[in-house]
């Protein structure tokens, strides 16, 4: 998974490409190396450097995996013996690099054990320093900078804390309703508890696929910030635009009370996930396509929902992996993309429809200021908050929605409605 990642392959791709055929201790613990590899990045990197000569930076990549692997059982987890988590990764290390290279990662690897007593936590780093925040968290820099511009010390500290804990799976209603999920859920004996909001079940200790239900498509699993994002959308009952759909969770939503849903999305590979999902859990009509939303292929509609592509600020618990792929040039890149979509899908928008626009990143730029850019350049459209569709204090002084996973219990994300008034 590490690996796959190191070479541009999302984490839960990765993820599912490596799991399958294993058992569920394994695929848990498997699930549970990679992922807080990644989050803890910074701090086993500092913890393994002064047995490094020259740093990490001097390591080959593999070999880095590997020291960050052992590292990590040592100093997270307590109930991966020492020993075992030693002798695993180093016989990993003799099969990469042979006798010499395990010796190597056994002597790294003890020094860090004789340092730390197991399962300890992130070493302290003094100060609030963005430098200092950044390394006890393992964010970038740059990013943490901003946050406290933004929120304050204290608050960008809880922010990183929830970007750090493995986020529970929560699933919300498709075809079935709450109550007979509940039912489903209370008959096989597996716990659950609502998610915040009331928007969605959070279930724990077991698959997906276990949960009852799944064949008839009467759940999907989907984070409760992107339910509520949906539940604000309101996109009405009429022919509903899906431009950046995949893979799909806001799409099955949509169907639930549209007169037809047309779900597009650039890549094919994600489109054939977005179809899976929608026969699994669809509950209206439908059509997927291939289409870029720079240059829509459909003619006017109802509603035009945008879930636009953005740096994933507000997500970086579900992708571990996202926070050390982000940089200022991707979110000025970024940006200048959605403005492009906003103002090509403006044109699908028949007078009197609605244009939903919504990411799941923190940055203003990708959020606020993009929509009051596009407002002043654009007399046709307004804002229409969705009445009584969330909590109001879920929502801005302007009437948009806003998620903050410090702060709600959710991912981050943002939503903004904006009516297209009639000629």
């Amino acid at each position: 998974m590490l690996h796959d990642v190191r070479h541009g392959v999302p984490f839960d791709r990765a993820l599912r490409r490596a799991l399958s055929g294993l058992s569920d201790p394994d695929r848990a613990l498997a699930h549970e190396l990679a992922s807080g590899v990644l989050r803890q990045r910074s701090v086993l990197d500092e913890a393994l450097s002064p047995s490094l000569s020259g740093g990490s930076a001097r390591v080959r990549d593999d070999l880095l995996d590997i020291l960050r692997l052992g590292a990590y059982q040592l100093l997270f987890l307590d109930r991966v013996p020492r020993h075992a988590a030693v002798d695993t990764v180093v016989t990993l290390g003799r099969r990469i690099g042979g006798a010499r290279v395990g010796g190597f990662i056994n002597a790294v690897l003890r020094k860090v054990a004789d340092g730390q007593p197991a399962g300890a936590a992130r070493p302290a780093v003094p100060g609030q320093s963005s430098a200092a925040l950044a390394a006890q968290y393992s964010h970038p820099e740059w990013l943490v900078d901003r946050w406290i511009a933004r929120f304050g010390p204290g608050e960008t500290e809880a922010l990183l804390t929830a970007n750090n804990h493995r986020p529970s799976l929560v699933i919300q209603p498709a075809r079935w309703t709450t109550e007979a999920i509940i039912a489903g859920l209370d008959a096989a004996g597996i716990p659950w508890q609502h998610a915040p909001f009331g928007a969605g079940l959070v279930i724990d200790s077991v698959r997906p696929l276990e949960v009852p239900g799944f064949a008839a498509g009467a759940w999907l699993v989907q984070d409760p910030a992107q339910a509520l994002v949906a539940r604000y959308a309101a996109a009405g009952d009429g022919v509903v635009l899906d431009a950046c759909a995949a893979p799909g969770g806001k799409t099955v939503c949509l169907t639930r009370t549209a007169r037809l849903v047309i779900a597009a999305d650039v890549r094919w590979a994600r489109m054939r996930r977005l179809a899976t999902n929608l026969r699994r859990a669809g509950s209206g009509p439908f059509v997927t396509l291939v289409g870029d939303a720079g240059a829509p292929p459909v003619r006017s509609c109802d509603a035009v929902l945008i879930d636009a592509p953005c740096l994933g600020t507000g997500a970086f618990a579900r992708h571990p992996d996202a926070r050390w792929r982000v940089n200022p040039g991707a979110l000025a890149s970024l940006t200048s993309q959605a403005a492009r979509f906003l103002r090509a899908l403006a044109e699908v928008v028949r007078p009197g429809g609605l244009l939903i626009f919504a990411t799941c990143s923190l940055e203003p730029e990708e959020n606020e200021w993009q929509v009051e850019a596009f407002l002043t350049a654009d007399r046709r459209f307004r804002r229409e908050p969705a009445a009584n569709a969330v909590p109001s204090d879920l929502l801005s002084p302007s009437g948009d929605l806003v998620l903050l996973p410090h702060r709600h219990g959710t991912d981050g994300a943002y939503a903004a409605r904006l009516r297209r008034v009639v000629d």
